[in-house]
């Protein structure tokens, strides 16, 4: 990479400011359907983003040539895009501290997947497969494995170099059981890859992957037998991989800083937040303790530094249910200051590849565990119903009102659990419910989760995000389940 570095440096223009973000990355998707083997998908992708402050504007251009000619060539294109904007541009970018920082990022990786043969991760995935079926009625069951490598280098002016990489795991178990007229699908953690992380194979056996097939399988058969979840309001306790995507709706995407400046409005929505809410407004009850958490050993979103080159440090977002802080970036946090001064956010501006510009997003944004153990919230309920592993959901586009529907349901009577429920549901408006918030688990009820799958931005893009949280226990919620 030394030649590259001494090439762009070289190729570099005269300006306010540059950078250049190389990024390489090769994927592998293995999957095992009803015991046969899928065609392996193999993925590498490569190239450069520059970028050019030039007189208060910022001008963006990406290539796959690296040679000299053909970075010349895409910062002639950033420059020029940077010159027919000054003094149109909403915001001046010389009002942005834009680092020079250097330093780098390394993910955990106990046991690399390249020490596996491809044959030795297809007889593993055979073995999940096989392990999940459980009789006629499980009438499609599959076992899967993406692991991804990512390396990224970030150069600016004045010596500025941050190395970063990662590796990413995420496994996969689903079971489709059909009887008596009706299908249900279970998987391991959620049919968008809740259970996944930094690291190598010591992620599987984390998730317990190579034993999970069983309990897949019988969950999906329970289910298939079980009543639908009841109507009514009701208290509900909701395990870490449905609080994952409950925190990444209510919680992450409103709190998106250039979402509040009105830069998705017309694509994704805006939010139910404002900038005046930042330091004072009740987000959630006393207990709700939200944490931007980039430093979390093996969480999906861990790094040292953001795509803006901003040093990544843990911060209190919302703090004894008190929101403290949104979920911007540099540049976003300038402009957001023209309005509010003072309002901080986190190094949180990241790009889903080389060919596309970094925008505010969600990073391992996580909620603390509390004090409560998991028997403890079941004791403490005499109607309720626990909801496991997200499979629907629905949201306005401010952020605030939203339903969200689950894969797995027990209802809970005079505090035990009860029977399984299917198609378990649940409606609410953001800070109404987290509000309700009761009940906090422990350290023994907290799991780390994440998604690939999060989406956002013109043109669309799709990164990784990690959500890690204990069991929540929430009151009066409104549940329903088709059943009358």
């Amino acid at each position: 990479m030394h030649s590259f570095e001494e090439l762009v440096r070289k190729a570099a223009p005269a300006a306010d400011h540059w950078s250049a973000r190389w990024v390489s990355e090769t994927s592998e998707q293995l999957v095992v359907r009803r015991d046969v083997a899928q065609a392996p998908q193999r993925h590498r992708d490569a190239g450069v983003m520059l970028s050019v402050v030039h007189e208060g504007a910022q001008g963006y251009s990406a290539t796959s040539d690296l040679s000299e000619s053909g970075l010349r060539r895409a910062f002639s294109n950033a420059m020029e895009l940077a010159r027919v904007s000054a003094g149109r541009s909403v915001f001046d970018y010389r009002d942005a501290d834009l680092p020079r920082a250097s330093g780098g990022y390394r993910s955990p990786n106990e046991k690399p997947a390249a020490e596996l043969s491809l044959a030795q991760k297809f007889d593993l995935l055979h073995e999940v497969c096989a392990g999940a079926n459980l009789g006629e009625a499980i009438v499609d069951r599959t076992a899967s494995l993406w692991t991804t490598h990512t390396e990224q280098l970030y150069l600016t002016p004045d010596g500025g170099r941050i190395e970063q990489a990662w590796d990413f795991v995420v496994p996969g178990i689903t079971a489709v059981a059909s009887a008596r007229g009706d299908t249900q699908v279970r998987s391991a953690a959620g049919q968008y890859n809740g259970f996944c992380q930094q690291g190598g194979l010591e992620v599987l056996e984390r998730s317990g992957f190579a034993q999970d097939g069983p309990r897949v399988a019988r969950e999906a058969l329970e289910l298939v037998h079980a009543t639908n979840c009841p109507e009514g309001e009701m208290d509900l306790v909701l395990m870490p991989d449905q609080m994952m995507l409950q925190i990444h709706e209510s919680i992450g995407h409103p709190l998106e800083l250039d979402r509040i400046l009105g830069d998705e409005r017309n694509f994704a929505g805006t939010s139910f937040v404002t900038l005046d809410m930042f330091g004072h407004y009740r987000y959630g009850s006393d207990l709700l303790n939200v944490s931007y958490a980039p430093d979390m050993p093996a969480q999906f979103a861990s790094f040292s530094f953001d795509d803006e080159g901003a040093a990544a440090t843990r911060e209190w977002i919302i703090r004894h249910g008190i929101l403290q802080r949104p979920l911007g970036g540099i540049v976003s946090q300038a402009r957001a200051r023209h309005l509010r001064p003072g309002i901080e956010g986190v190094a949180t501006t990241r790009a889903c590849s080389w060919n596309r510009p970094p925008i505010d997003r969600m990073g391992n944004l996580n909620v603390e565990p509390g004090s409560s153990t998991f028997d403890d919230m079941i004791a403490s309920i005499d109607r309720g119903v626990l909801m496991r592993t997200n499979s629907s959901w629905s949201i306005d586009d401010s952020r605030n009102k939203f339903q969200f529907g689950c894969e797995y349901g027990r209802m809970i009577r005079g505090g035990k659990l009860a029977e399984v429920v299917k198609r378990p549901n649940y409606r609410g408006i953001s800070s109404g419910f987290w509000r309700s918030l009761a009940m906090v688990g422990d350290e023994g009820t907290f799991e780390v989760m994440g998604t690939p799958y999060c989406g956002k931005g013109e043109p669309n893009q799709v990164i990784r995000v990690g959500h890690a949280a204990p069991a929540c226990k929430f009151t009066n919620v409104s549940v329903f389940g088709g059943a009358r």
